[in-house]
């Protein structure tokens, strides 16, 4: 069964109802006359009834009309509280929605660039609500291309043709033992010498774990692993408990996150990610979105 009105339809109809005149509900309406005359007729043909007795003193409602209106009140009501439900109403005028700012970011970058960024950009007296959706690095590359984010934060920047990548800084892998384990102290460790100590990486697919997994291959150097994770949040806590040693980017183990862990550099492997910002190719930025870009970029 097609339904062939709308929610403009029932309230034209809904307000011919209270004001029992055509007129008086096209100035209820702030529309013409005969615009509320053809939403009705609308609404007449598509219930295939009639809902208006017209006669040159008055307009006297059908049964059928009477019968409607418990209906179309509750309609029109459910639809105001799915609008209500869903909008944010605290963004719902324009000048508003100009100072929300979406930054799609991998979760490692967080405590590295944008909260020192964010400090920044308060310190000129700007304000501006934050939209943070953080991801896979392929995710952030999603969010960007597909207009969701304004701009991201990310590594490994060939993901989304529509995109730009600015290079800010190269991000080491390196390495996170437990406090109490027999290599803390030393400036650098190598794979061999974590050999009898679990190991814990990024999960196969992640921006991380290519990055280690070709630099691996390259140097010829077989990787046995025992724990596999998708955050390196959870690694941090892994390592903060003793289960094993992680290969993180320093980013993050130089963040509060990292404070229950000791680090030291991975010997004989420089493996790197490049950190950047990411916009979609033609995308106009607003003046707060440009503003919080630039005091991510002073922030390295």
């Amino acid at each position: 069964m097609n339904i062939n009105y709308d929610f403009g339809d029932l309230e034209a109809f809904l307000a011919v109802k209270e004001t029992g005149s055509f007129h008086a509900a096209a100035e209820q309406l702030n529309l013409s006359q005969s615009a509320i005359t053809r939403r009705v007729a609308k609404l007449e043909q598509a219930l295939d009834t009639r809902l208006f007795e017209r006669t040159t003193r008055a307009v006297k409602p059908t049964l059928a009309a009477k019968r409607l209106q418990a209906r179309a009140e509750a309609i029109l009501e459910d639809a105001r509280e799915t609008t209500r439900a869903m909008r944010d109403d605290s963004v719902a005028f324009a000048h508003q929605r100009s100072a929300v700012v979406a930054i799609a970011l991998v979760p490692t970058l967080l405590s590295r660039l944008v909260i020192p960024a964010l400090g920044q950009f308060h310190a000129t007296g700007r304000r501006a609500r934050l939209r943070l959706l953080d991801g896979s690095a392929n995710g952030v590359a999603e969010a960007v291309s597909q207009g969701d984010a304004d701009f991201g934060l990310c590594s490994l920047p060939a993901l989304e043709p529509n995109t730009d990548f600015e290079p800010l800084f190269e991000d080491r892998i390196m390495v996170a033992l437990p406090k109490a384990h027999p290599l803390v102290g030393r400036a650098s460790v190598t794979i061999a010498e974590l050999a009898g100590t679990p190991l814990i990486l990024p999960a196969r697919g992640t921006g991380n774990r290519v990055l280690i997994d070709e630099s691996l291959a390259r140097a010829g150097i077989p990787l046995v692993w025992t724990i596999e994770t998708s955050r390196s949040s959870t690694a941090l806590e892994l390592v903060g408990q003793g289960t094993g040693a992680a290969l993180l980017p320093e980013a993050i183990l130089r963040g509060p996150l990292a404070s229950g862990v000791e680090i030291t550099s991975l010997e004989g492997l420089d493996i790197a990610r490049p950190v950047g910002l990411l916009t979609r190719l033609g995308q106009s930025l607003s003046p707060t979105a440009e503003a919080l870009k630039d005091c991510i970029r002073s922030a390295v």
